[in-house]
C-alpha cells in the first residue's frame, strides 16, 4: 500500500516541485533540498517501494534499469572523471528517512572512509 503522505511520490507525480536531472518512465532523479556534498541528487523509483528489502525478483529488471542510468546521471552531474558515492539508506537504523526506495548520488568531494 502507497502511503498518501510520501513526499517522494508527491515529487514522481509532480506534486511537489523538484530540481529534476533526469526522468524516465522508471525512476526519476532530481537535487537534493538538503546536500551533504557539493552534488547530491535523490534517485527514485517512480513505483512506491518501502526500502531495498521491498524488492523482489520481479523488480530486478527495475533496479537493473537505475543502476543502467546511474553512468548517465552522472556524466550529467560532471562526476564522471572525479567519481562518485552512490548510497542507499535500508531501514531506520541505517539511517533512512524517507521510507520510499532511493539511492543518493553524491560528488565533488573527496568522501573518507572508514566515515567519522
Amino acid at each position: 500500500m502507497i502511503p498518501v503522505d510520501c513526499v517522494f511520490c508527491k515529487i514522481a507525480k509532480k506534486e511537489i516541485p523538484a530540481e529534476i536531472v533526469y526522468e524516465d518512465e522508471k525512476i526519476l532523479c532530481f537535487k537534493d533540498v538538503a546536500p551533504q556534498a557539493p552534488v547530491h541528487c535523490l534517485i527514485i523509483t517512480r513505483t512506491h517501494y518501502r526500502d531495498l528489502l521491498s524488492i523482489g525478483e520481479k523488480e530486478l529488471p527495475l533496479m537493473a534499469h537505475l543502476l543502467g542510468k546511474v553512468l548517465k546521471i552522472a556524466k550529467k552531474l560532471g562526476l564522471e572523471e572525479t567519481g562518485f558515492r552512490l548510497v542507499n539508506n535500508c531501514k531506520e537504523s541505517s539511517g533512512q528517512s524517507v521510507f520510499h526506495l532511493h539511492f543518493h548520488i553524491m560528488g565533488g568531494r573527496a568522501f573518507q572512509w572508514p566515515p567519522g
